[in-house]
This record gives structure tokens, C-alpha cells and sequence, in this order.
């Protein structure tokens, strides 16, 4: 039984590894220099790997976007261990949103700067009292002139504080429906009317930021989507954030990672894994990992045959938060007490340990997840007071 891709993708594979053995490592020069990096994406843009599915006229490769091809191109790139495609939120959200959404102006203006690295971008949906009620936002916009004028507070905005710009949602209708007075900006973050402020996490880090708008100003036309269609247009960004999230690279790091502690920690002078409940506990969870890896090859097969993969990409981020924390807990159970001290030789896994738990929230609760499966794909009710 085939569980690949088939030989039919033999050819494209290989026409792939020889791109990356040619143009990688770099002839005589430092794997992390930016401008080497740079220069790799570059010749993947121009070969058609990187920036599939965005016209050249806009920067991109004017390759249609595929997920088999686009998975092996990942494999392969990451097997030479050289520099991936970037995968930002400007790269991975707004690009697409403005493919789907945007003026010929907003997509000539902002892409092609995007896709460069000259323009980084930080995404203003959640507030301190909308978060998985998105539509309760209480951040506003008032047109004035040539300008709307935005006043209010975002949080949890990964990377705001490096940012250049902001997609962001706000309330241009007060008095209409609150899903229906939404309207979808861009905002330039780099004006004295933005206030910036880093959060301290658990992991010591600070990706995520609050931003204060206090009469800041963007201009008319750079609404996407026309005024009142925000919450249409946050579905297609929120569609690529799961799909994004719902991704297997991160938890197959992971696992590699797992099966490698396993053998070299020892308990009482013993491998842990020879541990009978951890090599349960591990195979069931390589068990789980494949069968998330072959059901993302099921649905990239489905997109390629234009087929709907359906709600795949929400059931795939529930799968992929549930793994990254159960191989974050069984690091625990075989590390026991050096989990704790994040400055030792371990302490990636105490930031995993945390950021697994944080991975149930970003991009929607697993069970918002969960209610959108049962009311989009079940056809169930959204309460039993609605049942027929």
C-alpha cells in the first residue's frame, strides 16, 4: 500500500531536490547569513517553489497553489536544512486575503513589499473583551475625509512591536448588527497615534503585544473587502490561520525530538525508553502523528483533484494541538524535575511544555473548533434550546 504521494509526483520531487542541492548550501558562505537566505528564496520565488499562487505581476511565482506539490517542496527543503519559505502572518494571512479580497491598488501597494520582507505585519482581531466572541470588538473607526480615524485596543497581537502594519478589524457601523458593522483595515503602525506594548509570558518572551489606538489614521481606501464586510473577509484570514496552525511540521520536529530524549535519558541507569508506559505512550503517539501526516496527504490529494477538503483544516488543528501537548506531557514524564529549570540543557522543552498549552487558544479554542465541526459539518444545533 502506497501511503506517499505516488510515483506520479517521482519527477517533481526530484526536479525539486536538485533546485535545493544546487542553490544550497551557499558556495563558501555561512548557512545564517540573512543575505544568503535571501538569495535562496529569491531563486525558489523565480523557479516557481516559494509564492505559489500570487501573480508575478504582484511578486510571486504565478505557480497555482497546490498542497501536494507545496509539501514536497517542504520536505525537501527541509531535508537540506535550507532556508524554508518565510511564513509570516503578512505571507501566510493577508496575501491571500488580498488575492481574495483586495483593490488592484491594495494588492500593487502591499504585496509585492510583503512577499520582499520589506513590510512586516501583525494582525489586530482579538480586544480585552473580544476574543472568542470576535464580534463583541468594541475598537472604532469614524471616516473623516480621506481618512478613517481609529480609536481603541487590540491584544494578543504576535509581533505588533515589530511590525509595520496591522490587518485589523473595527467597528465602522455602531448601530448595525454586530457582525454586520465590521469593516476590515490596514493600518500603518508606525504613527504617534499607535501605542505599543509588549506582554511578558510564562516563557519569558514577549510575542505578543496590546496596541492602543488613540485617534490614529488610516486612509479611506484602504478598507478591504468594502465597508461593513469585515467579519466576510476575517473568514478567509481566519481559514488560512487554522489551516496554518493545523499543520504537521511542528509536531513531527517534535516527536524526532521525543524519540531522541527517550533514548538518551535514563531512569534508575536505563534508557527511559525501555520504560514500558512511555514506549506505549510513545507509540500511540507516533500511531496519532501518522495518522494526522496521511490524513493532511488525503486532503492536499483532494485539493489537487479540486475536491473541498471540507472543515479538514479546523479537524487538523484540534489533532495538532492535541499531539503537541500530549508529547509535551510525556517530555515532562521523562524528564520529572529538570522540566522545571528553564535555563538548563532541557530547557526547550519547558518552553513546549507552555507554548503546547497556549496552542488550545491561538487561532480559536479547540472547542470553538469543536462547535464549528457540529453546527458546519454535523448539522447539529448550536444549543439544545434550537433543537427541532
Amino acid at each position: 500500500m502506497d501511503l506517499g504521494f505516488g510515483s506520479r509526483f517521482d519527477d517533481f520531487r526530484s526536479e525539486v531536490a536538485a533546485f535545493v542541492g544546487a542553490h544550497w548550501p551557499p558556495p563558501g558562505g555561512d548557512p545564517k547569513d540573512p543575505v544568503a537566505q535571501r538569495a535562496f528564496r529569491d531563486a525558489a520565488i523565480a523557479a516557481g517553489y516559494y509564492a505559489r499562487g500570487v501573480p508575478k505581476r504582484y511578486g510571486g511565482s504565478e505557480q497555482p497553489p497546490d498542497m501536494v506539490r507545496g509539501e514536497i517542496i517542504r520536505q525537501e527543503v527541509r531535508r537540506a536544512r535550507a532556508p524554508a519559505e518565510v511564513r509570516d502572518g503578512g505571507i501566510t494571512l493577508l496575501i491571500p486575503t488580498l488575492l481574495e479580497w483586495g483593490t488592484e491598488a491594495q494588492k500593487e501597494t502591499f504585496i509585492p513589499k510583503t512577499l520582499a520582507g520589506e513590510y512586516r505585519w501583525a494582525q489586530g482581531f482579538s480586544e480585552p473583551g473580544a476574543g472568542s466572541d470576535l464580534a463583541a470588538l468594541r475598537t472604532r473607526a469614524e471616516l473623516v475625509g480621506d481618512n478613517w480615524v481609529i480609536n481603541g485596543q487590540k491584544i494578543w497581537s504576535s509581533y505588533a512591536h515589530r511590525a509595520d502594519f496591522m490587518f485589523a478589524l473595527v467597528r465602522t457601523e455602531p448601530d448595525a448588527p454586530k457582525h454586520e458593522g465590521i469593516s476590515y483595515l490596514i493600518i500603518d503602525l508606525r504613527q504617534p497615534g499607535v501605542t505599543i506594548r509588549p506582554l511578558r509570558q510564562m516563557t519569558r518572551r514577549s510575542e505578543f503585544c496590546e496596541v492602543f489606538f488613540d485617534n490614529a489614521r488610516t486612509p479611506a481606501d484602504w478598507i478591504v473587502g468594502g465597508r461593513g464586510q469585515g467579519w466576510r473577509v476575517s473568514r478567509s484570514t481566519l481559514k488560512h490561520e487554522r489551516g496554518s496552525l493545523g499543520g504537521v511540521t511542528w509536531v513531527e520536529s517534535m516527536l524526532r525530538d521525543l524519540v531522541k530524549l527517550a533514548r538518551e535519558t535514563t531512569h534508575d541507569g536505563r534508557p527511559a525508553i525501555l520504560d514500558p508506559c512511555i514506549r506505549a505512550e510513545l507509540a500511540a503517539i507516533e500511531g496519532a502523528a501518522m495518522a494526522l501526516t496521511y490524513s493532511t496527504y488525503r486532503s492536499a490529494s483532494m485539493n489537487a483533484h479540486g475536491q473541498d477538503p471540507g472543515l479538514f483544516s479546523t479537524m487538523a488543528k484540534i489533532s495538532s494541538t492535541d499531539l503537541a501537548q500530549r508529547i509535551a506531557k510525556l517530555a515532562r514524564d521523562i524528564l520529572k524535575d529538570d522540566l522545571l529549570d528553564m535555563s538548563g540543557p532541557h530547557g526547550k522543552w519547558t518552553e513546549r511544555f507552555m507554548v503546547s498549552l497556549s496552542m488550545a487558544i491561538a487561532g480559536g479554542t479547540s472547542n470553538i473548533q469543536r462547535n464549528i465541526i457540529a453546527e458546519r459539518g454535523l448539522g447539529l444545533p448550536r444549543d439544545i434550546t434550537s433543537a427541532p
